[in-house]
């Protein structure tokens, strides 16, 4: 046996047992190895063939601790807080001063940080901050490497860990950081950066209500950090996507204009500094929004699904391989 808990990676401790997700640590190698866990050389044998243990059912029982505290209520959860946190941003967004609020200290980190992040993956170095992002007018040469070296690094470890969406997460990186940094002239490449800051406090937005439904096994859910990731997620979203779709009905509502110790507003540079189209400022982020949506939608369906498999689940009694 590996030095590393077959589950979920944490350093082998003392005991049969992990301490950090609960899985006995023989028959977690035998699922991870033969996608079962077989008997244990000590107990007889009997003609009843053993139950068979599924990677999906220790989701739920986590061999001898369950995982989900209460799965009915995690189940109503996963049903009803997505909704009704959208719903509750919208309702926000309505006031003045709930705007104020949402964009000044939830959407405006989310959108500084979408600056940043297409920066550097378009080989740029880029520092975020609060109101405006800090960006190198030519690509430079440690910045790619450093980029690539952090998400090569991420998807080795996913790999290993046996993390397949990580692992996919991170060869879409790569080939972004490709055409970013080595096919995109450098016009086209600040544009897009220009273009990524309402973009990022959209797609972020939607990734952290997504991790909603993630990390069972973590302190996403342990910790309840996936509370607060989804009020942020759902009040970047709402902010950002309702000014695209307000302008889309009326081009007036495009917020132009400069601001104070910044300049251009982003969509004015898109405007006039890169010739971007009023149409196709504002169906760009409408696109971008709707598709941020219908996977957010995906997303939730599936944890619904989840939950309510974990739900039937744990009424039934947890698998033994005692007889």
């Amino acid at each position: 046996m590996s030095e590393r808990c077959p589950w979920c990676e944490a350093p082998i401790a003392p005991g049969p047992k992990c301490p950090k997700c609960g899985a006995i640590y023989a028959k977690a190698e035998a699922i991870r190895l033969h996608g079962r866990a077989s008997a244990p050389e000590d107990v007889p044998k009997v003609e009843e063939p053993a139950e068979e243990i599924s990677p999906e059912s220790l989701l739920v029982h986590g061999y001898d601790e369950p995982l989900l505290a209460d799965p009915v209520l995690e189940w109503k959860f996963c049903l009803f807080a997505l909704p009704t946190v959208l719903v509750l941003g919208v309702l926000f967004h309505a006031f003045s001063l709930g705007h104020f609020l949402q964009r000044t200290f939830l959407s405006m980190p989310l959108h500084e940080s979408g600056h940043a992040v297409t920066a550097w993956l378009c080989g740029f170095a880029s520092v975020p901050m609060l109101w405006v992002t800090h960006t190198a007018e030519d690509r430079g040469l440690l910045t790619p490497i450093i980029v690539a070296a952090a998400i090569l690094y991420t998807t080795v470890r996913a790999i290993r860990a046996g993390n397949r969406g990580l692992m996919i997460a991170g060869f879409v990186l790569l080939g972004l950081q490709f055409i970013g940094t080595l096919l995109l002239k450098t016009n086209t490449a600040h544009a897009l950066i220009t273009f990524g800051g309402d973009a990022g406090a959209m797609i972020f937005g939607t990734l952290l209500m997504s991790t909603f439904f993630y990390g069972k096994q973590t302190q996403l859910y342990k910790g309840s950090l996936r509370w607060g990731f989804l009020v942020i997620g759902a009040a970047s979203f709402v902010d950002t996507f309702s000014t695209w779709w307000t302008a889309m009905h009326d081009y007036t509502d495009i917020p132009v204009g400069e601001i104070e110790g910044v300049g251009l507003s982003d969509p004015a540079r898109l405007l006039e500094t890169y010739g971007w189209s009023q149409a196709a400022l504002v169906h760009r982020y409408v696109g971008l929004g709707m598709l941020c949506l219908i996977a957010l939608i995906v997303v939730w369906i599936w944890g619904i699904y989840q939950a309510r498999q974990a739900m039937q689940s744990a009424k039934r009694p947890a698998p033994s391989n005692r007889r």
